[in-house]
């Protein structure tokens, strides 16, 4: 059954507040919303259960609110985006000069302090994809100069004047390294360098204003743990994954009774090594270890080796070198993309590597114990759907990062 956009009450039974984190995205977070209502609706449709997305009911952040029945139990949800798209647009306004300058100290960050060669030995697919805009910036370079030289070193150097040739040479460089960035929505060259800048900025310590942002995180969350939900499920994709665990881990510090509430942390598509390997991440190693070991939370991790985007099947606690003894977190799992998906759908997919990154978030032709939208909005805790499902075999524990000091 399709989602539909109406104001008409269904009868609800369990309850659950949804606080969703991007990744590094500087898009408006309406996108979620479409994402979930089109993806959503293609779910029901497939898995012949009923999803109902209305307008916002709470106050806070952008959000929407669902009600659904699915295997004949009623539940609602109120979803809510928490916002730092408007952090990363500030960090990707950046000139040419300053890019190709950000290029030159990232590769410096995780060259010389080792990180890079760490992270190939867990999975190479995040790791090109690190390299790619590193290479696709100094390939548009090599052909901005080439260019520039074959017009004013030969052709009017030789016909007016060296200067004039000089001059021109400059203009043509420049101009082509202006279309290379305009037309960067189609290559993401630029797009990838200013994300892997942001994170390696300050060898892995967050930086001041992401700091602030995520205290007001921790407090919305704090605050909707009293609010009478079922579950309170934290959900991070991408770097927000590395984002939420420090954001639980704060809360859990603060020792707050959270009464009947399940605490429950989905991550998705998480890129965790690229920060927890760098010499500064003392904060997100420390708390990678500390809610590792918590009895008060869910923790399950969902990657895919279908996505070279993310660290598939890594334990990014025991992989970072800091798992404790009595480690119980996350519970590591895959969402199968090969088994998921239609032979057809993985072969129409599989070389888009973007929209593959985002497949966590959307329909599945043939889901298995992965589905976004009732671990969303069904009437099941986190804990109570997993319960029972054994870590993937395939899952990489080996303590591989260079640095483990924690905060």
């Amino acid at each position: 059954m399709d989602i539909k956009d109406t104001n008409n009450q269904q009868p609800t039974g369990f309850r659950r507040k949804v606080y969703y984190i991007p990744g590094y995205d500087p898009f408006h977070p309406r996108r979620y919303r479409e994402l979930y209502r089109s993806e959503g609706a293609d779910q029901a449709k497939i898995s012949d259960y009923s999803l109902n997305l209305v307008p916002k009911k709470t106050p806070g952040s952008y959000g929407w609110h669902i009600d659904a029945v699915i295997n004949g139990q009623a539940s609602a949800a109120d979803v809510e985006v928490l916002v730092w798209s408007d952090i990363v647009k500030s960090s990707m306004n950046q000139g040419i000069t300053a890019t190709y300058l950000q290029l030159l100290r990232t590769a410096w960050t995780y060259i010389g302090s080792g990180a890079l060669f760490r992270l190939m030995r867990l999975r190479k697919g995040p790791m090109i994809a690190a390299l790619y805009p590193i290479v696709f910036l100094f390939f548009q370079l090599i052909l901005a100069c080439l260019a520039g030289w074959g017009l004013g070193g030969t052709l009017l150097s030789n016909l007016v004047h060296p200067l004039a040739g000089m001059i021109a040479g400059g203009a043509v460089i420049w101009l082509m390294l202006r279309l290379f960035r305009r037309w960067d929505k189609k290559v993401f060259a630029y797009y990838l360098m200013h994300d892997y800048a942001y994170t390696a900025q300050d060898g892995g310590a967050n930086p001041p204003e992401l700091e602030a942002r995520m205290a007001a995180f921790r407090q919305a969350i704090t605050e909707s743990l009293s609010e009478g939900y079922d579950e309170v499920l934290v959900v991070g994709h991408s770097s927000g994954a590395h984002l939420a665990i420090s954001i639980i881990a704060d809360i859990l510090r603060e020792g707050r009774d959270v009464g009947p509430t399940a605490l429950s942390f989905l991550s998705l598509g998480q890129v965790v090594p690229m920060v927890s390997f760098l010499p500064r991440a003392t904060r997100l190693r420390a708390d990678l270890r500390s809610i590792s070991t918590s009895t008060e939370i869910t923790w399950v991790d969902v990657t895919a080796p279908g996505d070279g985007c993310s660290f598939a099947l890594c334990d990014p606690v025991a992989v970072s070198g800091v798992a404790p003894e009595g480690q119980i977190w996350p519970l590591v799992v895959s969402a199968a993309f090969t088994k998921s998906l239609t032979v057809a759908r993985w072969n129409a997919l599989r070389w888009k590597f973007f929209r593959l990154h985002f497949q966590y978030l959307c329909a599945f032709d043939r889901p298995q114990d992965y589905d976004y939208f009732q671990i969303t909005a069904g009437a099941e805790t986190l804990g109570a759907r997993f319960g029972g499902r054994v870590a993937s075999k395939s899952r990489i524990v080996t303590p591989t990062s260079g640095y483990t000091t924690v905060a």
